[in-house]
């Protein structure tokens, strides 16, 4: 591992700039409300249906709906201004998150209609999550982002860690519903912040959907660390949701209860949070490489849960560690991107990493559920930290991903 870099601006240079201002709050209202929505969808579902295999079903539906759609969210992402593509995603997750708080609170809510809803929210996300990550170097120089990325990174589990800690209070008090219909709200909001972001447009004429995504398919492909790396969280983006989304809630509803598993989250993210600022003060010249094998610590709530008896201040103290680690990784693939591809192809790279790293997610939130009820919660648990561990140390052994270095 080489040395450090030299810090260069501070932490907090970002935010001189208007447009990184807006962006970000409007990034921190959504997640508020989609930690609250995290928490309280897996509730949700075991309070309409009683089993895992559906919650599983409920959530992998949102993450398939994501999948199917995410090229052509970067699709538009790179051809329409990048804002427009926000305020439009952020209404539709604002409306399918209103019908379902809706139908909870009522008790109008079925299994179907939980799974239509969440294909909308999914359809939703495909749209936001291509735009929103490429929009970072058009509100900022390029000087600033590293500390930019960490910025962000930083507000991300700011307002998880927030909503995160409120659901779970929440579902705890009164129910499942009203923190998603909190969630929608604050997606409303946030569409409204984002109706005053300006910034230079990268739109370019499409020379037709199929070309376009021919062309970031080469973009993606020409950087062997840039695919290597979505392989290795296709396996870890996987496991972690099976585990957050099925297997927690589960374990949490027959142990120590649905408010302390959503503070355990809410620990994850004030980890994720450290770990952005510790990444915005100090990194490697090699980032890439020890951001990937810091991956391998998001493993440790793993082996907490899968004891007899979870012992919950190790499985706090492990949920904070791993949000660290994995913090590190995520401000030095950003800034790995960024610095790498073009802008005007950022969006459809940022669509090709998220299909490939998400791809695995809903296949493993739908199994997760079955293979737990087959062999049991403790075995599922050390069977998803076995691949995650094995997926990270490939990704750490390959060429590629060592020699890069930060520019």
């Amino acid at each position: 591992m080489t040395g450090p870099r030299t810090s260069g601006p501070g932490f907090t240079a970002p935010l001189v700039h208007a447009p990184f201002r807006l962006l970000v709050t409007g990034r921190v209202l959504m997640l508020f409300g989609n930690g609250m929505a995290h928490v309280a969808l897996a509730f949700a579902v075991l309070d309409v249906t009683g089993s895992l295999a559906q919650v599983g079903l409920v959530v992998g539906a949102r993450s398939l709906a994501n999948v199917a759609l995410l090229l052509f969210g970067g699709v538009l992402a790179d051809r329409l201004p990048r804002t427009v593509v926000i305020q439009g995603a952020c209404l539709l997750a604002a409306l399918s998150q209103g019908l379902l708080a809706l139908s909870l609170i009522s008790g109008a809510a079925t299994l179907g209609l939980m799974v239509a809803l969440s294909v909308l929210n999914g359809a939703a996300a495909a749209a936001n999550l291509p735009a929103i990550a490429a929009l970072t170097p058009q509100t900022v120089p390029g000087s600033l982002l590293r500390q930019a990325n960490a910025v962000a990174g930083v507000a991300k589990q700011v307002g998880m860690f927030a909503g995160m800690s409120a659901g779970g209070v929440l579902v705890g008090l009164v129910g499942p519903g009203w923190a998603i219909g909190v969630d929608a709200l604050l997606f409303a909001a946030a569409g409204v912040v984002f109706l005053f972001l300006r910034v230079p447009s990268t739109a370019a004429r499409s020379r037709g959907v199929l070309r376009d995504l021919l062309d970031g398919w080469g973009e993606f492909v020409a950087r062997p660390w840039v695919w290597i790396i979505v392989l290795q969280f296709m396996v870890v983006n996987a496991g972690w949701s099976s585990v957050t989304a099925v297997l927690g809630p589960g374990i949490a509803d027959d142990t120590f209860g649905r408010t302390t598993w959503g503070l355990l989250m809410a620990a994850n993210s004030l980890g994720l949070l450290v770990g952005g600022v510790l990444a915005a003060r100090w990194q490697p010249q090699r980032a890439l490489l020890y951001g990937t094998a810091l991956v391998t610590l998001q493993t440790l709530p793993f082996f907490v849960l899968a004891g007899p008896s979870p012992l919950v201040p190790l499985l706090f103290a492990a949920m904070f560690a791993g949000g660290v680690a994995v913090e590190q990784f995520t401000v030095a693939w950003e800034v790995s991107v960024q610095e790498n591809v073009p802008p005007e192809r950022l969006s459809r790279v940022y669509s090709y990493d998220a299909l490939g790293s998400f791809v695995a997610m809903p296949v493993g939130q739908i199994a997760i559920g079955p293979v737990a009820e087959a062999i049991g919660p403790e075995r599922s648990l050390l069977i998803v930290a076995g691949l995650t561990l094995a997926a990270t140390l490939a990704a750490v052994a390959t060429p590629s991903v060592r020699s890069l270095r930060r520019r």
